[in-house]
């Protein structure tokens, strides 16, 4: 069933076929055909864009058109056929772990120094960015990891983004134009460990390449069980 939706697009005049986008897309949906980047198919490819970030040539472009419906199911098959089922995340219920009343923890002040946060509102030149750290989180990652304001948050600027569902491409304009006109001190990406949260630090290197500022960025990965993995 086809229906209106995005979907990654391949500029085969831009494309030198140097295969980078290849392990970096986390369906599997991308190949080199006759020296060329091609979509395998349309049910691969879940239209974040985590391959955007790595074309060089930036030949790799997000469109909105009508597309066969994303399968995880397949993309599941494709990934075994491949040999990667490592980027297989089953969906499990968790366990929490909790303090000996069944509770996560006593109540905590919220380190929280601004507002707005989101990255879609806040304003580039905000005042609040300026001779800051930048904590740029993916939305999920306050709500999987618990101490999240003591161990991040406390004494640094914040930005969240969903690389899934938001506009990645809008994301990438507003991160250049961030980096390029607020005087930030680093910034530290915060994403979890699925495949499509990713998306976020590729935009992020992006960005930061556009911006041509020497800006320190490290990455966080954190686990579906709110451990720390990276």
């Amino acid at each position: 069933m086809k229906r209106i939706r995005k979907i990654i697009k391949i500029d085969e005049e831009k494309c030198n076929g140097c295969g980078l986008c290849i392990p970096q897309c986390p369906e599997g949906a991308l190949q080199i055909v006759d020296g060329k980047a091609k979509l395998v198919s349309e049910i691969y490819c879940d239209g974040l864009g985590a391959c955007i970030g790595v074309c060089p040539q930036g030949a790799i472009t997000i469109e909105e058109r009508e597309a066969e419906e994303f399968d995880e199911e397949a993309v599941k098959r494709r990934l075994k056929e491949l040999g990667r089922e490592e980027h297989i995340h089953a969906h499990q219920p968790i366990q929490w772990k909790t303090d000996k009343e069944g509770q996560l923890g006593e109540h905590v002040g919220s380190a929280l120094s601004q507002w707005p946060i989101q990255l879609m509102l806040v304003h580039p030149q905000a005042p609040y960015f300026q001779d800051r750290d930048l904590i740029l989180t993916a939305d999920c990652v306050p709500f999987a990891y618990a101490n999240f304001h003591q161990d991040f948050l406390r004494g640094k600027a914040i930005a969240i983004a969903c690389p899934k569902l938001d506009d990645i491409q809008y994301y990438e304009e507003k991160l250049t134009d961030l980096f390029s006109r607020s005087n930030i001190k680093s910034v530290t990406v915060i994403n979890m460990e699925v495949p499509c949260c990713h998306g976020l630090y590729f935009v992020t290197q992006k960005a930061l390449q556009n911006s041509g500022k020497n800006i320190p960025l490290k990455q966080v990965i954190i686990g579906i069980k709110g451990d720390r993995i990276k």
